[in-house]
């Protein structure tokens, strides 16, 4: 268990910038509010800036945690490719909680972000009050299926190896992350974006927490990943949100919020 961290800066009372040490890798997270504890993660090219709306909107009765993956945003860019990995990524989520937290918390994702909060909750199940996935998919069960993920993942990390930043997608969610290193983002696609195997979409009749499915009505592309989701998930509760694309938080944010808001007030207390 990883507790050591540092203050950077102090806005208000109630909004905290801490570091993390995993092991000589920082990680930047951020905290706003208190109360219940919802953890924020966000998809591949993105950063923790992309939750900026949902921190301010739900501070007044969460305590909402956003952090920024390795290689993304203020977080560190280890130029060793072992330093990127989905269980790495699951322990830094464990230390931002070990450092924020007593309890269970709502775990939240983006893409990327939702396939880590799932796979976080088949790792330390006792550690979720609910789930929220937004815009993400499963994983893959079959192998060509896979293999065509990881070359799109690696599709990516030459992108960024070659253009460097200049690669970022065009939009707030990424041009504005604050990244530090077309690297980082290189090896986090190889390292992160890439998947291994099916445990993620195999374990999904195992999930009891309750759960919110939440994506645009214009992103057609992860349709079929959330609607399999919300077969196979218990406690699942989907929803579509009128005229957002991928980027649903930032293009339909008030419709966002007012959503994941009612999500969160109905769960039952801790």
């Amino acid at each position: 268990m990883c507790r050591a961290f540092r203050f950077t800066t102090s806005t208000t009372e109630h909004t905290l910038m801490p570091q993390l040490d995993r092991e000589g890798v920082i990680i930047h997270y951020e905290v706003e509010g208190d109360g219940p504890t919802l953890l924020l993660t966000h998809g591949f090219c993105a950063s923790g800036r992309m939750w900026a709306r949902q921190r301010a909107a739900l501070s007044d009765r969460y305590r909402v945690v956003s952090w920024d993956l390795r290689g993304h945003g203020a977080s560190d860019s280890p130029e060793d490719a072992a330093a990127y990995s989905e269980s790495l990524s699951i322990g830094d989520m464990a230390a931002i909680l070990d450092a924020t937290t007593d309890g269970p918390a709502v775990i939240a994702g983006h893409s990327l972000g939702g396939f880590l909060s799932l796979a976080f909750c088949l790792t330390h199940p006792e550690r979720v009050r609910a789930l929220a996935l937004f815009s993400t998919g499963p994983g893959y069960r079959k192998d060509d299926a896979r293999e065509q993920w990881n070359a799109y993942a690696e599709k990516q990390a030459l992108r960024y190896e070659t253009r460097g930043l200049d690669a970022l997608p065009r939009g707030p969610m990424t041009q504005e992350a604050g990244h530090r290193s077309a690297l980082g983002l290189a090896l986090a696609a190889r390292g992160i974006l890439a998947q291994r195997d099916a445990r993620v979409i195999d374990g999904l009749p195992s999930i009891e927490a309750p759960t919110l499915l939440l994506i645009g009505s214009e992103d057609a592309r992860y349709f079929g990943g959330m609607d399999y989701m919300a077969a196979k998930i218990a406690h699942a509760v989907s929803e579509r949100l009128p005229g957002a694309g991928h980027a649903l938080n930032l293009d339909a944010p008030g419709a966002f919020d007012a959503m994941l808001g009612r999500f969160l007030s109905g769960l039952p207390p801790i």
